[in-house]
């Protein structure tokens, strides 16, 4: 199961996910970082953009950190 590096940037204009330069992954949310909402909304991204279920992706470290690493199935 990949692991991706992600750098979440909560209360964005619009819900987007860029591969950076340095290989790690760019999460724009729409949704501010209060209870979980942010991180619920990085899980529907990174679900849709590799099209997997929503189930199967985890927020393996930093659900409380703008630096993220999230595992999906292949």
């Amino acid at each position: 199961m990949p692991i991706l590096q992600v750098k979440a940037k909560p209360n964005a204009r619009v819900s987007a996910l860029t591969r950076q330069e340095d290989g790690s992954w760019l999460a724009q949310l729409k949704s501010p970082p209060v209870d979980g909402k942010a991180n619920a909304e990085l899980i529907e991204l990174v679900a849709r953009t590799f099209g997997c279920a929503k189930s199967s992706v985890t927020v393996k470290s930093g659900a409380g950190a703008r630096y993220k690493r999230v595992q999906f199935p292949d």
